[in-house]
């Protein structure tokens, strides 16, 4: 059974390229625009891998992030962060709200995919 990704950016250009990468390797995509609708769709869909972008509208990274983790049922959901901000400005988010790996944008589709087998353990 194929694993489940949910795709989170408000650019749906980024959601789209990344949402082909990862459906020519074979595994299920889901796509939200914000924060908001990430969480309820994670929460309704249970998915293996969370790719999140940092700064969007309404709900940002940061709070979808935290509010993520907060949640007993999808709280442990490995999170890769794909963002245009810096690594080493990140470095505490990835200590204190448990961050699997990070891509910064714009990212090459080698290192995607690369990241996401890690973080999935194939």
């Amino acid at each position: 059974m194929a694993k489940k990704i949910l795709v989170v950016d408000d650019e749906e250009d980024v959601r789209e390229i990344v949402k082909a990468r990862l459906i020519f390797q074979g595994y299920e995509v889901l796509t939200a625009e914000d924060g908001s609708t990430a969480l309820a769709m994670a929460k309704r869909e249970k998915p293996d891998l969370i790719i999140l972008d940092i700064m969007m509208p309404n709900m940002d990274g940061y709070t979808t992030l935290r509010e993520l983790r907060k949640d007993k049922e999808i709280g442990n959901t490995p999170v890769i962060i794909l963002s245009v901000k810096e690594k080493d400005k990140m470095e505490d988010i990835f200590y204190f709200q448990n961050i699997s790996d990070y891509i910064e944008k714009p990212f090459d589709s080698e290192e995607l995919i690369e990241k996401v087998k890690k973080v999935l353990g194939e």
